[in-house]
């Protein structure tokens, strides 16, 4: 059985596409997943599964418009490996995520896009905003002191916005302690 961490895009923000996380991990549950935990309001799910990774979201992705009353049907759902994710922590660039207190750092995890081909629509102000290219996700830091400087909100004018989903780092790591918790526990 695979463990596999689910990121929802566009779920419960700014009041839009309200899913109340019980009522997702019950109908997940339903399904026939297994181990379902989920981790703050944001669209975060840990789960087991027999299927594959894109069996996993596409059958997720046809549960949330059959059973909640969304506000857009463009809700993306990213299904990640346990070796995927902790491939996303571990990869980071050098003291990314590390001094909290200084910087905002985000995992911008791409959706069926290239790192190559979303970085061209980040202009990062310098002295303010980094952001560094990886493996299915884009890591993107600004000073917290200057964060009103920053110009990385400008990805939302682009149409590949649609194809990213934002977790700051704290929860990213979060996510792999309880995936890492999950599989302990099952062996």
């Amino acid at each position: 059985m695979n463990t596999y961490v689910v990121l929802i895009r566009g779920i419960n923000v700014g009041g839009k596409n309200k899913i109340p996380m019980k009522e997702l991990k019950r109908y997940l549950e339903e399904q026939g997943f297994e181990n379902v935990v989920t981790y703050i309001q944001s669209g975060n799910v840990i789960l087991k599964s027999d299927l594959d990774a894109k069996t996993v979201g596409s059958q997720i992705e046809t549960l949330l418009v059959e059973k909640f009353t969304l506000d857009s049907p463009a809700i993306n759902v990213l299904v990640l490996t346990r070796a995927q994710f902790q491939a996303v922590v571990e990869n980071k660039p050098d003291g990314f995520g590390e001094e909290p207190d200084t910087y905002h750092s985000d995992a911008i995890f791409l959706m069926g896009v290239e790192s190559a081909q979303a970085m061209p629509v980040f202009d990062p102000r310098e002295g303010v905003d980094q952001v560094w290219p990886g493996e299915g996700v884009i890591y993107s830091q600004r000073l917290s002191a200057q964060r009103t400087k920053s110009r990385l909100n400008k990805i939302m004018a682009s149409p590949l916005y649609k194809s990213m989903t934002i977790r700051n780092w704290n929860t990213t790591t979060k996510l792999l302690d309880m995936l890492q918790e999950i599989d302990a526990a099952s062996e």
